[in-house]
């Protein structure tokens, strides 16, 4: 980002000098000229009209100097400003900074986005797929609103970060436009029979019991000649996950396949459904693990698994619950040591809490306060809560849990509906996921068709 800010700078010097030897021309072809119409009634000026000031005074800050384009897409220019913006939004879905050993690796695939997302945009509108500006408008809000902000708040908050409402809007508007398109050109070619439908329930059906994941995939397409370099950048990514980063932001980004769009989430699926590259992976991952690289036919993958259950079968974790919650807040500044003693009796008095009806008495004995909240689903609770939480009865009280500055609480099971036995998906379900396989491979195949033939000018 150094060097792009020092070019800005000598650019923007240039234009300084530029414009000093432009103003000194004009004088001297201003006093020739009026030397040389001396005693001659002067022409009207064709600005006369306007009637300017002579010496007018300057508001706001100078103009931004001019851009080069990075790359020209079949005629449509991809500037510097376009990827140092679309960089600064990965930087914010990736808590706000880059490594700077990863960022010129991020700016060559960002350059890779932005030219892909041109292709997309132009093939949706060579099939004359329109886009509306309200369109976007109604996902602007939806991502501000997931953010807790308007979309106002969200202009002010990426500008201030480097990045623009219009570089998210511009990503916007390529995932709706390829979205569209692939229903049209693709989605409405493709049919799947009854008999497959019925294949894949009736293999369902006896894979009940079996183990089930909830997969998330960043896909990086490779050919043989830049194999090499594609498993870099994959391993790049993973290194860039395990310290942190956002596996849908970079998904998102990153991804070469058709669940780019939503970061990446395959949903729910068996090992068998997965090529076996990646079912032998898959087999061996817990939930919150992600996977080195996999070399697969057409590039690289990288998998995280979500999450974990079985097919057909009631998942505990399924569980609704009704509860209440006892909190207690602690003195300000005390210690761990100070705030001991009370904490030991707060536990105390929560195992004997004596069912739901004692936690407004114990909540009155520690000052605390009580909420309550009925249709809790126990998978979605933390998962050292859902753990704590799976053998406990109707009645009990969970371990204190919290911190010394925001208070300690405890969770009382009120009541417990546990989950019944999953059915097999309807024949719709089936349709729909055969569906979206086969449209995610004809999309990789025509975005490729679409960079072979398009005309790029790289500066």
């Amino acid at each position: 980002m150094r060097r792009v800010a020092a070019g800005f700078t000598n650019v923007s010097g240039r234009i300084r000098v530029v414009a000093a030897a432009a103003s000194a021309i004009a004088v001297a072809t201003v006093a020739t000229a009026q030397t040389a119409a001396a005693g001659r009634t002067a022409a009207p000026s064709s600005v006369s009209a306007l009637n300017l000031p002579q010496n007018p005074t300057l508001f706001g800050g100078n103009i931004p100097s001019v851009i080069k384009a990075s790359a020209i897409v079949n005629g449509e220019v991809i500037t510097q400003t376009d990827i140092d913006q679309r960089i600064a939004l990965l930087a914010i879905a990736n808590g706000g900074t880059i490594q700077p050993d990863e960022l010129e690796r991020v700016r060559v695939q960002v350059l890779r986005n932005l030219i892909d997302e041109a292709l997309q945009i132009q093939a949706a509108k060579a099939a004359e797929i329109k886009v509306t500006d309200a369109d976007i408008d109604r996902t602007v809000a939806r991502v501000a609103e997931g953010v807790k902000q308007t979309p106002e708040q969200m202009a002010s908050y990426l500008k201030a970060r480097g990045s623009s409402i219009r570089s998210i809007r511009r990503q916007i508007h390529g995932e709706i436009a390829w979205s569209r398109l692939q229903r049209a050109k693709i989605e409405s070619q493709i049919s799947v029979g009854d008999e497959e439908v019925k294949a894949v329930i009736d293999r369902l059906t006896s894979s009940k019991g079996t183990q089930e994941y909830r997969v998330g995939e960043i896909f990086i397409a490779s050919t043989p000649a830049t194999q090499a370099q594609s498993l870099a950048n994959a391993q790049k990514v993973v290194a860039a996950l395990k310290q942190g980063s956002s596996f849908a932001g970079y998904a998102r980004q990153f991804s070469e396949a058709s669940t780019a769009a939503v970061g990446g989430d395959l949903g729910w699926v068996r090992p068998e459904q997965l090529p076996d590259q990646l079912a032998n992976v898959v087999r061996a991952m817990q939930p919150g693990q992600l996977s080195e690289p996999i070399q697969v036919p057409g590039g690289f993958s990288i998998l995280a698994v979500q999450d974990t259950r079985k097919i057909l079968t009631a998942d505990p974790r399924n569980a609704v619950l009704s509860l209440k919650q006892v909190s207690i807040g602690l003195a300000k500044g005390v210690t761990s040591a100070q705030a001991e003693p009370i904490l030991q009796r707060f536990a105390a008095a929560a195992q004997s809490v004596g069912g739901c009806g004692g936690a407004d008495k114990l909540a009155a004995d520690f000052k605390g306060d009580v909420v309550q909240s009925d249709q809790v689903r126990l998978r979605d609770l933390p998962p050292a809560l859902q753990q704590m939480m799976l053998p406990m009865q109707v009645g009990q009280a969970t371990r204190p849990f919290g911190s010394l500055e925001d208070g300690v609480r405890v969770l009382v099971i009120c009541g417990r509906d546990e989950a019944s036995d999953a059915q097999p998906p309807s024949t719709d379900q089936v349709i729909a996921q055969l569906t979206e396989e086969r449209v995610s491979l004809r999309a990789r195949r025509y975005l490729r068709d679409l960079r072979r033939d398009a005309v790029i000018d790289f500066r």
